[in-house]
């Protein structure tokens, strides 16, 4: 869920483009903002990304796991994690 607002002025000209651009993708302006801020500000340097993608590269063990399965290991931690929830806030 978003809870930042930031006003951006902008020439006529950059918001007739942004509006083409989400437009030809189906996608709001603002959508298109925040794709566009991510794909700029990196929140992991350059050096990490290429860290991570070697050690995913240099996996070679583990087990794979039928979608069907992965989404009843995913809900069942959801509920353990709504369930916690509840708790906590009954306190």
């Amino acid at each position: 869920m978003f809870s930042e607002r930031l006003q951006v002025l902008l020439s006529p000209v950059q918001r007739r483009r942004l509006e083409r651009e989400a437009k030809r993708r189906g996608m709001s302006v603002g959508a298109l903002i925040r794709e566009a801020i991510d794909a700029r500000v990196h929140t992991v340097p350059a050096a990490g990304r290429r860290e991570a993608v070697d050690a995913i590269r240099a996996f070679s063990a583990g087990r794979f796991v039928p979608p069907e399965e992965l989404e009843q290991i995913v809900g069942a931690e959801r509920e353990t994690q709504v369930g916690l929830a509840r708790a906590r806030a009954r306190r």
